[in-house]
Order: structure tokens, then sequence, then C-alpha cells
């Protein structure tokens, strides 16, 4: 997991989360619930691997559940 900006220039520009799997897809994360400009839970995230649960929306992994596997 990596934090990154999320749509750059526009008006939705902010940074995020940015879950890559282990065949190299991408997707912003958000939270189930969780606000989707700004979410302190996810930003701990960052430099971890995980297992997650939830939907994927697009470009989006909406989780609505995670464990955390090991650091980096």
């Amino acid at each position: 997991m990596t934090s990154e900006r999320i749509a750059p220039g526009s008006k939705s520009d902010h940074g995020g989360v940015v879950l890559r799997t282990d065949s190299g897809e991408e997707y912003i994360l958000r939270r189930k619930g969780g606000n989707a400009f700004s979410d302190p839970t996810l930003d701990e995230l960052v430099g971890k691997t995980i297992e997650g649960s939830g939907v994927v929306a697009g470009r989006t992994f909406i989780m609505d559940g995670w464990t955390v596997e090991k650091e980096n």
C-alpha cells in the first residue's frame, strides 16, 4: 500500500491510499463508511500488506474488513 495523489488537477484532487495486488493491479482504497477524502484508519495501513474483503467499483476497492499480513 502506498500514499499517492488521487485525481490530480481535478476538483477531487486529494491524497489517498492505493492498493497494489500481487498481479499488479492498482485500486484506490476506501473503507466502507469512511471518508473518501481523508481516512486516518487507512493511512495507518500504508507500507503494510493486507488481506481485505469488500467490493470493487471501477478502480476503487471499498473494504469492509481486513487483516494485516506482514509489514514491508
